[in-house]
């Protein structure tokens, strides 16, 4: 019912845009987040925005280069997340995730997730 797009390899500096497309129910509403896990740590919070999209809310490692947004002009309800000076700390799989009633930077707190999309930076 998620499903997440747009990764790939890129250079040290470089910018990708993710995109998480709700399928399957009224996602339009939903908290809406971002996680990502790097090989060998745990996953992390990443972005995320509430379901009016007046709220939003990025860990402290990617404020001034990430950007989250959602476009509920189409049936899609898709969530993007544009990613803007790329380090290669920000190698990971990046998993977004839904929720009904909640948003915020804890795992916990979302009932649905998408699968990974492998995102590689390279110095």
């Amino acid at each position: 019912q998620l499903q997440a797009s747009g990764g790939g390899s890129v250079q040290a500096g470089g910018s990708l845009r993710l995109s998480c497309a709700a399928s399957g129910r009224t996602f339009s509403s939903y908290g809406m987040g971002w996680f990502r896990q790097a090989p060998g740590k745990d996953r992390e919070f990443v972005a995320a925005i509430s379901g009016s999209g007046r709220n939003t809310y990025y860990a402290d490692s990617v404020k001034g280069r990430f950007t989250i947004s959602r476009d509920r002009g189409n049936s899609k309800n898709t969530v993007y997340l544009q990613m803007n000076s790329l380090k290669s700390g920000d190698t990971a799989a990046y998993y977004c995730a839904a929720d009904p009633l909640r948003v915020g930077a804890q795992e916990q707190l979302y009932d649905y997730w998408g699968q990974g999309t492998l995102v590689t930076v390279s110095s």
